[in-house]
């Protein structure tokens, strides 16, 4: 077998994914996709919360270290298509504002290498891809672009109406949540049929648009595409003048291979392609490599995230919840300056879900009757970059994230915001915080929106990689993931890093 090939491409979740779409559809290039893990095993479990939640059946089996030593089991996954396969497939753009300096309350939020003018154009192909439903304008803090979604906004089931009627009343904007989805409402023969089981689930019918569907799975067919699967990349070896990766050394059922490319692309996720970085430290480049500027591993993000629970005395039959979002404080309001961040709902809880929180003697009935009661929010505030907050690999390959919490005042008040406008329109005056959506109640564990550990920019002594996330120490070497985030936003990073991969891969088609 001919082990060179004129890309590699390492991982298949929205950055690689996107990444080897875009290249094997526009070009005749020879590329190599290789995946940690396997296909996600299609079965009943996908859609049973116990399984997914409680059990962690299709969370990674390892263990990292936190900053005091302490071994926590990450919520990552390793299948064909990356974390996309578990997402809430919410596909946002960051505000015009978020590539430019923002003063937050615990410091500032660096400005971008890059405008949004400059991935605009990219969003607009993302949302395409990955079959975004929204409505273009509702939402009052979204970029203005002249072309709508491509798909129409995913409907309101009643309760959720009447909440989005009873917040337009109260002066507030909430708009139709973008979604991915492989959705046509009013179509018995719609691949997704709107099921409760879709946030934080695998998708059984595949209708979720996630990376191996819409982008890893149309491109195997193609003769210079290849896809090998449950390859643990060990390291990337440099030539003698340690401008080029000339090898990628590969670990598959205990046997060592080794293969070649002209161009080497990492989009392992912020943690892991920093943790590759590093294990491949050699003489070269003996703190890793794109690693002179010392920034590699270093500035992760991973937002302050809550999941609430709003329990109302008006029952909430709804099956498909998460259409609704809120941006009406994202950069602050009369009573607080700083930005707090976006509001938006999650999929619907169940009783199985909270059995994670409750005492051990709650009765199932009494977790049954919350949930059918239940409103449930997801709520997330920009964290900031910290060079402490990090990704270390130790001799022994073992991973070490260390992680503070920093900008918690604006998350608190976003929370109060919610609070105020629940009890404004007749749930009940507490909110529940549950876990059930941030990794079995570890913050640290809850790594979906993992970013900025290989940050890009044009300066080689504050940066790892340059604005086409080429690494400024190598002359073959990509980084196409979240790792490039100069700063978190405040919404999901799917969408951009998708996006951002379509303009690297314009930059490699030349």
């Amino acid at each position: 077998m001919d082990n060179h090939y004129d890309i590699i491409i390492i991982g298949t979740g929205a950055g690689g994914g996107t990444l080897a779409y875009h290249l094997a559809n526009n070009s005749n290039k020879r590329i190599l996709i290789l995946e940690r893990g396997g296909y996600l095993p299609r079965e009943k479990d996908n859609w049973r919360s116990k399984a997914v939640f409680l059990d962690g059946k299709y969370t990674a089996a390892e263990r990292w270290l936190d900053k005091d030593g302490k071994p926590f089991q990450p919520g990552i996954h390793y299948y064909v298509g990356g974390n996309t396969k578990m997402y809430g497939a919410a596909l946002m753009r960051m505000r015009e504002r978020d590539f430019e300096e923002v003063e937050h309350v615990d410091g500032i939020s660096p400005a971008w290498p890059i405008s949004y003018k400059d991935i605009a154009p990219y969003y607009l192909q993302a949302e395409k891809l990955y079959h975004v439903h929204g409505q273009r304008g509702s939402d009052p803090f979204e970029p203005p672009d002249a072309a709508p979604y491509p798909y129409p906004a995913v409907k309101h089931e009643p309760r959720i109406q009447e909440l989005y009627d009873d917040l337009q009343k109260l002066g507030h904007h909430p708009f139709a949540l973008p979604l991915g989805l492989k959705l046509t409402e009013g179509n018995p023969h719609s691949p997704c049929i709107k099921c409760n089981s879709c946030d934080g689930f695998p998708c059984l019918v595949n209708a979720k648009a996630d990376a191996q569907v819409i982008c890893i799975d149309p491109i195997l067919d193609k003769e210079h595409v290849t896809m090998l699967t449950n390859r643990y990349i060990e390291n990337l070896e440099v030539d003698d003048s340690g401008r080029k990766v000339t090898a990628v050394h590969a670990e598959y059922n205990g046997q060592r291979e080794v293969y070649t490319a002209d161009t080497i692309v990492v989009s392992c996720g912020a943690i892991n392609s920093a943790a590759l970085l590093l294990r491949s430290a050699c003489s070269k480049h003996p703190d890793g490599l794109a690693n002179s500027s010392g920034v590699v591993g270093r500035h992760y993000m991973c937002h302050n995230n809550s999941a609430f629970v709003a329990v109302s005395l008006q029952p909430n039959p709804t099956r498909f919840q998460k259409t609704l979002g809120l941006s009406d404080f994202y950069f602050g309001d009369d009573k607080w300056k700083y930005p707090m961040g976006l509001i938006q709902m999650l999929g619907k809880s169940d009783a199985d879900m909270f059995k994670g929180d409750a005492p051990t003697f709650t009765p199932t009935m009494a977790l049954d009757t919350l949930a059918h009661h239940a409103l449930d929010f997801w709520l997330t505030t920009e964290d900031l970059p910290d060079p402490e907050n990090r990704v270390i690999v130790d001799g022994d390959g073992q991973i070490h994230l260390h992680y503070t919490e920093n900008n918690l005042a604006s998350h608190h008040q976003l929370v109060s915001r919610l609070k105020e406008m629940l009890n404004d329109i007749g749930c009940e005056s507490h909110l529940m915080p549950t876990s059930v959506y941030l990794g079995k109640k570890i913050p640290i564990a809850g790594t979906a929106h993992q970013c900025g550990t290989v940050r890009f920019g044009n300066d080689p002594a504050t940066s790892a990689v340059d604005i086409h996330c080429k690494a400024h120490d190598l002359d073959n070497l990509y980084v196409v993931d979240g790792s490039i985030f100069v700063t978190a936003s405040s919404v999901n990073p799917a969408l951009t890093i998708a996006a951002n991969a379509l303009r690297v891969g314009d930059h490699l088609l030349g």
